[in-house]
């Protein structure tokens, strides 16, 4: 019987060691890493210290942040607005671009998330649409804290 629970015990230990390990590896397969090296091609990308320069003198220039509602309420880039990634194609019209009175799809758009990632699907996509000056930042926005850069609250 004390032999049973020693068993039981090990299966137990390493259903953990290799839930640890598991949990260590990639969250996603490596389509998914082609797909956004793919996209990545086709939008035009800056990295976090021209963004800096562009928060810093934004003028007529719309910055997206493209996390969700949740993510976006825990800190953003100072100026940023929320739309996120997934809703993007969609809230983009009236809560920028001026439709259906005075569509603008030459705004000078910067999109950005947490890692880059979504921020770059998102250019994508609203490029997709009709938008022609549409920017991703490639950065994570946890650098951008620890540098010191603004975030609003």
């Amino acid at each position: 019987m004390r032999f049973k629970a020693i068993v039981a015990a090990a299966w137990v230990v390493l259903a953990f060691a290799v839930t640890a390990v598991a949990s260590d590896g990639p969250a996603w397969p490596p389509q998914v890493d082609e797909l956004w090296a793919k996209v990545k091609k086709d939008v035009k990308v800056i990295d976090m210290v021209a963004f800096k320069k562009i928060v810093d003198n934004k003028g007529d220039a719309v910055i997206i942040d493209v996390r969700e509602p949740d993510e976006y309420k825990s800190g953003y880039v100072a100026g940023a607005i929320n739309i996120p990634r997934g809703l993007a194609e969609f809230k983009i019209w009236k809560a920028v671009a001026g439709f259906p009175d005075k569509t603008n799809t030459a705004l000078k758009i910067y999109t950005y998330c947490k890692i880059g990632g979504r921020a770059i699907l998102t250019a994508k996509a609203l490029q997709d649409v009709g938008f022609t000056n549409v920017t991703a930042v490639d950065m994570k926005l946890a650098d951008w804290a620890k540098a010191g850069y603004p975030i609003e609250r």
